[in-house]
């Protein structure tokens, strides 16, 4: 991050496994992401938006000037080496009638044009409306005549999954369906890259990607979920044996989702291969389980077991062909996260890079405690308790509660930035996954959805009730609560049903499931899938809203929300304003321009701290 530039750069490092030696590569003022070694280790690739948009630049690993590879008008969206070196693979949009050679349109002097929808899936959050008659594309350049083919075409969205080591198959995932208002699926189909002709891996509901050759390209597998529990469903890994056919669910002996769902602030364009084959055909992929992300192993014999140790997050992985290392970055809850290479018959580890050494010296942090206790139902719910850092015993302190996002995501053995700033500020912080986090069993997950309000509510408060039994430096009478999203809309419900809280600050949150169903980028279909009921049961929207119970709050309210917000729109904080402050309830409200649903994680430098100022300040006013 850059404050005077107020905005976020990332540079290329090299690291020798072997000496642990950590190289800059590049120096420029830019974002990089994506690098790729090419097949024989001489050039890495990358992507980077030194000239605005994302193009593909290869670097010499013997040194020299990054090359631009790509001059695509709107910016390439991913990209994965050809095995012989000589091409890369791109996606990237593409406008009909177009080439990725046509000169871009200039923007002087257009005048506005009028934006004509046709289809409900027309507006997405971080994109706003949806560029017109543009879909992306499949397509290489050739590096060394720098001449690129388009490889598929048509009015529908491509992504590339894999290529075979080969050279001669790709994974691709197409969905082709006309009209894709109520379409959640996308198909994956390997392709004959010189025929063209195409097998179905799978076309079923639900979605399904993360697709990769084993080193022999017998096999293929990808992760995804069906819809039998809608976007609750636990992802499985899938394997497709190229010459039968056939396919088998490695993980259908295990209660937990295939992936990671932990939610956090600080590990902005983390991402890491949904599979990695080894020698063998063996593979890794990461699992959440019980509020970790672990690495696991499986064999196609059915052997599966995790790899890495408890109480941590790999977020980011690769293993070696052999199977004898994987290089992992891997963080903790007060740990922000280095690069690791583990020995993966002993557990061995070895550090290989310390970026933020010299931060956790100059800073005191608060380790969070595990908990466990009796939810709705007599459920186990697992959560943590922060003491405030400079904690001494027998003084009483305040407490703030935090509720996560989703609500299908999960509060993780992870840094999380803000969670460390109350603890810093003198509060305890009380963190809990309640039903309808992941990281536990497909009940658990699933339980939330059309209940919410209801056992989830429960979980939340069970938990605050355990913690002041068990911890006498609790003050009950300095207490706060927030939460961001799904942990806005329990936020703004806790306030309507309570007045436990001294203070509460609500944050891109849901108010009012009515409107929320014709303005949310996902409305339409999301509040069916988790309220379960549409336009025609507006009782059971608005009972479910919020809004509704306002003449309830006491507490004073802090709303916080993103002009830009296209997944929980602004008008949702604005109804709750507007309605408390004609109440005479004591309440504020914050627009921040410039950022969308992403604010906490990805916004504008001067914009994310300015949330956490109006956080702290109002909980300082009030607690």
């Amino acid at each position: 991050m850059d404050e005077k530039d107020n905005t976020y750069y990332a540079y290329l490092y090299h690291v020798n496994v072997e000496t642990k030696e950590v190289t800059q590569w590049t120096h420029k003022k830019e974002r990089i992401s994506s690098p790729q070694w090419s097949t024989d280790g001489k050039y890495i690739a990358f992507l980077s938006n030194r000239e605005e948009d994302n193009q593909v630049y290869v670097l010499s690993t013997s040194g020299g000037e990054a090359k631009k590879l790509t001059k695509v008008e709107k910016g390439i969206s991913s990209f994965s080496w050809s095995p012989c070196g000589q091409k890369i693979w791109f996606v990237a949009p593409l406008k009909e009638g177009k080439t990725w050679n046509d000169e871009a349109e200039k923007e002087e002097n257009k005048l506005p044009e009028a934006y004509i929808v046709d289809k409900m899936k027309y507006h997405a959050d971080g994109v706003g409306l949806l560029p017109k008659d543009t879909y992306k594309q499949i397509g290489y350049i050739d590096i060394a005549t720098v001449e690129i083919t388009q490889f598929t075409e048509g009015s529908y969205n491509y992504n590339l999954q894999a290529i075979s080591h080969d050279g001669k198959k790709l994974v691709m995932g197409v969905n082709r369906e006309k009209n894709q208002d109520f379409s959640f699926r996308q198909p994956l189909l390997l392709v004959d890259i010189e025929s063209k002709e195409e097998t179905v891996l799978t076309d079923e509901e639900g979605y399904y990607g993360g697709a990769a050759f084993s080193k022999d390209d017998k096999y293929i597998a990808f992760t995804g979920s069906n819809r039998q529990y809608q976007n609750a469903s636990h992802a499985e890994v899938f394997v497709y044996e190229v010459s039968t056919g056939s396919r088998q669910v490695l993980t259908e002996g295990i209660d937990a989702p295939v992936g990671d769902y932990s939610g956090g602030d600080i590990q902005q364009g983390a991402s890491a291969p949904d599979i990695v084959w080894t020698d063998g055909n063996h593979l890794y992929f990461q699992l959440s389980t019980m509020g970790d992300v672990r690495l696991y192993f499986a064999s196609l014999d059915g052997a599966v077991y995790p790899a890495t140790a408890e109480n941590e997050h790999i977020y980011g992985y690769d293993i070696d062909a052999t199977g004898t290392f994987s290089l992992a970055t891997i963080s903790n809850a007060i740990f922000p996260g280095e690069l690791f290479k583990q020995n993966l018959a002993t557990g061995e580890r070895i550090q290989l890079t310390n970026f933020n050494e010299a931060l956790l010296n100059e800073l005191e942090l608060s380790e969070p405690e595990a908990i466990v206790y009796k939810g709705a139902k007599d459920w186990d719910v697992h959560g943590w308790l922060m003491k405030p850092v400079g904690y001494e015993k027998g003084k009483k302190y305040p407490l703030i509660v935090e509720i996560h996002g989703g609500p299908h995501t999960m509060y993780a053995n992870t840094f999380f930035h803000e969670l460390q700033l109350l603890a810093a500020k003198g509060y305890g912080v009380l963190y809990v996954n309640p039903r309808g986090s992941h990281s536990y069993s497909q009940q658990f997950v699933d339980a939330v959805r059309g209940d919410y309000g209801g056992g989830d509510y429960e979980d939340i408060m069970a938990g605050l009730d355990y913690v002041l039994a068990e911890n006498d430096w609790i003050d009950d009478s300095r207490l706060g609560v927030t939460g961001g999203s799904y942990g806005g809309f329990m936020t703004n419900w806790i306030v309507g049903h309570t007045n436990r809280f001294k203070a509460a600050v609500t944050q891109r949150s849901i108010s009012n499931w009515i409107s929320f169903y014709g303005v949310s980028d996902i409305g339409y279909y999301f509040t069916e899938w988790q309220i379960g009921a549409d336009m025609s049961d507006i009782t059971k929207l608005w009972d479910a809203s919020p809004l509704k119970y306002a003449s309830n709050v006491e507490t004073p309210l802090l709303i916080l929300h993103s002009e830009n917000d296209y997944r929980c729109p602004i008008e949702q904080g604005q109804q709750l304003y507007i309605t408390l402050k004609a109440m005479g309830k004591e309440t504020s409200f914050v627009r921040f321009p410039q950022a969308d649903h992403n604010l906490s994680r990805v916004g504008l430098p001067n914009l994310r701290q300015t949330r956490l100022d109006q956080i702290t300040s109002w909980f300082e006013k009030y607690i």
